[in-house]
């Protein structure tokens, strides 16, 4: 979200936000900018990247993967039946509670193949202050037709609190997935009672974290089998008396924070194996960072020893790298990995997060999504537990530049056998539109292609979506017709539901959905690799990620020319491997632990 440009504007970031926030590299970051107060932006930013690392070249027979097809990202949600409305406070924006939800998540509630969709929604500021709540969440299932119908009142999920994300797991292993729903207040776990309905079991679990909480995610930390649980809370903010709209954005009056707001810590819940958890952050040795304003959330092995690591982005704050030690413990090593910061050592306004090996290496690599006036980032996993930017070599700083990043994910969408990169956008601040500055609060999506060479490129045309202000996206094959779509929620909007048309012809692919036995029944932290002809891919299963936001719990390969997996690899939370040899590819596959695939 805003940084304290909100409090502060200097001069020069008004005449040129370029100049200004241009973020130039470290080594020669001194030179670079005093160099950019007399030259025009574009020279210096075309300067920049020779100070970087090179990016991966391209191997020999990577130019003959391109896609085969157009892809087009097409908004079906009215045609889907989505007929959800979402709504956070005044269209003014007054105050930051009103621009920070909404999540979505894709839950295979009734476990019939199908995904289903939640969508979070906030509240109305008017009822906040009066006691009162008219707003619901909405969970639709998916009829297997390109359609979903409305089932939020007969499961019983609708929640009665200022919603603002969502992470899905089966905390209980009795098979069907759970709800977690962060609030403006005490958050909600909801159990699913396997017959259609869920359970508000908030209470007994002791899960009802009071803060205001953005976003949360499964894992099973300490691999004993059960679901442990990440809360991301945000600024402490109290409704009865909201610091008033007296700040300034590039000379605008805007709603204030998050900096100069108080903040509060976040939360690591451990399941007790009873239906209930307990507050670990201590014990765990999270408490040592500084409580600050935490938004995105991924739990991921960015190490490559086995056990789940904890990436949280804050905003206008360093990011945190929770290094999982084996015992219960955690080290926060975002500094010495190089992911707290940009390359320029700047705490960025970061919201939305995913890890994805984009370059092939069998190295998990790291994206985040920032506020405008600044770049997403990201950082490619040198190994040994170091990252570096490669935002500027990647070709990612002037497509992001003037937008304001939420949720995101690393998805190969054209089947090349390349991780491309999606996010949506949308500002924070209604009142940009009234100036010609160079950014609108309605925002598209965008999607970048991976060129297979270590660049990015950005592909307008392929999605298919007016404007909006979107903050959580989830990704899932809806529609099981082999390619990934996204379900996007828009602040104050009708949701997205992006339809991959293209993608299922472009080249050959693979699903794989899990079901752990000695491990978490949501398989959430299995890694599973796939090797064809052309390389090795790897993915690992979420209980949250993104922005606000869950996945689909199942693993997604797009192969390229490749109709045979050589090998399809599947490494489970206790360290036991199965192996695969020659899979056919363009199949919907399921394994539970130690079967077959079928």
């Amino acid at each position: 979200m805003s940084p304290l440009r909100t409090h502060f504007s200097s001069t020069a970031r008004q005449l040129s936000p370029v100049i200004s926030k241009a973020p130039l590299t470290g080594r020669f970051g001194g030179l670079v900018k005093a160099f950019a107060r007399f030259a025009p932006p574009l020279l210096v930013l075309a300067f920049a990247p020779a100070f970087h690392l090179n990016p991966p070249a391209e191997t020999p027979g990577q130019k003959s993967l391109r896609s085969l097809t157009t892809i087009q990202l097409v908004d079906v949600a009215d045609k889907a039946g989505l007929d959800f409305q979402h709504f956070s406070g005044s269209p003014e924006k007054k105050y930051i509670l009103e621009s920070m939800s909404g999540g979505v998540a894709w839950i295979d509630y009734d476990r019939d193949g199908w995904p289903d969709l939640y969508l979070v929604n906030g509240g109305r500021w008017e009822e906040l202050v009066e006691g009162k709540r008219s707003v619901s969440n909405a969970l639709y299932r998916n009829n297997r037709n390109g359609t979903f119908a409305n089932v939020t009142q007969l499961a019983g999920v609708g929640n009665t609190r200022w919603g603002m994300g969502v992470a899905a797991g089966d905390y209980d292993n009795d098979g069907w997935p759970d709800l977690y729903v962060c609030n403006y207040g005490p958050n909600t776990l909801y159990r699913n009672n396997g017959d259609g309905t869920f359970s508000d079991v908030t209470e007994r679990s002791k899960t009802g974290d009071a803060r205001w909480s953005v976003s949360a995610a499964f894992a099973d930390y300490d691999g004993d089998g059960w679901l442990d649980l990440y809360v991301a809370n945000s600024v402490k903010f109290d409704y009865k008396n909201p610091f008033p709209m007296n700040c300034h954005y590039r000379g605008i009056i805007v709603q204030c924070g998050p900096l100069g707001l108080p903040t509060d810590p976040d939360i690591l819940y451990r399941n007790n194996r009873d239906g209930t958890f307990s507050d670990v952050t201590a014990k765990a040795g999270l408490a040592g960072v500084p409580p600050s304003y935490g938004l995105g959330v991924v739990w991921i092995d960015y190490d490559n020893d086995g056990d789940p690591d904890l990436y949280v982005a804050n905003d206008q704050m360093p990011n945190f790298l929770f290094q999982n030690q084996g015992n219960g413990t955690f080290k926060e090593v975002g500094l010495v990995s190089g992911v707290s910061y940009n390359d320029d050592g700047v705490a960025q306004g970061s919201m939305g997060v995913d890890f994805g090996d984009y370059d092939r290496d069998g190295l998990l690599d790291l994206f985040v999504t920032n506020f405008s006036d600044d770049h997403n980032t990201l950082y490619r996993n040198l190994g040994n537990g170091v990252f570096r930017d490669m935002s500027r070599a990647a070709d990612l700083v002037f497509p992001s530049w003037q937008m304001v990043g939420w949720g995101t994910a690393f998805c190969d969408i054209n089947h090349d056998g390349w991780e491309d990169i999606f996010a949506v956008n949308g500002h924070v601040f209604p009142q940009v539109d009234n100036y010609e500055i160079g950014t609108r609060f309605y925002e598209r999506p965008q999607y970048f292609e991976n060129l297979r060479n270590g660049k990015f490129r950005e592909v307008p045309a392929a999605v298919k979506a007016k404007p909006g202000s979107s903050r959580g996206a989830a990704f899932a094959d809806f529609d099981n017709d082999g390619d990934i779509d996204v379900a996007v929620n828009n602040l104050d909007g009708k949701p997205w539901l992006l339809r991959n048309d293209g993608g299922s012809q472009s080249g050959h692919r693979l699903m794989l959905a899990l079901e752990g036995v000695r491990t978490n029944r949501s398989a959430i932290g299995v890694r599973v690799t796939v090797e064809t002809s052309d390389g090795k891919q790897i993915r690992e299963v979420r209980g949250g990620s993104s922005y606000q936001s869950t996945s689909d719990f199942r693993t997604h390969f797009g192969l390229g020319t490749q109709s045979v997996v050589k090998t399809l690899s599947v490494r489970w939370t206790d360290g036991k491997i199965q192996k695969f040899e020659n899979v056919r590819a363009n199949r919907h596959y399921k394994l539970k632990q130690g079967g077959t695939l079928e």
